[in-house]
């Protein structure tokens, strides 16, 4: 299994209606690291990583977002592991 590390933005209504948890639930069932957190934009910016079906699986999941919000975009790029550390777990990150 190929492991991908990838850092997404999502924007449109994504803060306010529980998305930084419902990302945290998706990754956690799909046994993936990292964290997602809100930026002072209005956005959502996550850093996940495990293998690279169930790290798609967690972005197609970003795409659709929790039942009250409206997603615009979602932009991704490839990361580095190592961002991650020794990480463990999906959690919440600090607003920046």
């Amino acid at each position: 299994m190929s492991r991908r590390a990838v850092r997404f933005f999502v924007t449109g209504r994504v803060q306010g209606v529980g998305f930084r948890a419902f990302l945290i639930r998706q990754a956690n069932a799909l046994g993936l690291v990292g964290w997602a957190r809100n930026r002072l934009d209005g956005s959502v910016e996550a850093l996940a990583a495990g293998p690279e079906e169930k790290v798609a699986a967690l972005i197609a999941a970003a795409r659709r977002g929790p039942l009250l919000a409206r997603v615009e975009s979602l932009r991704e790029a490839e990361a580095d592991l190592a961002e991650l550390g020794d990480a463990a777990g999906f959690t919440v990150g600090e607003t920046v």
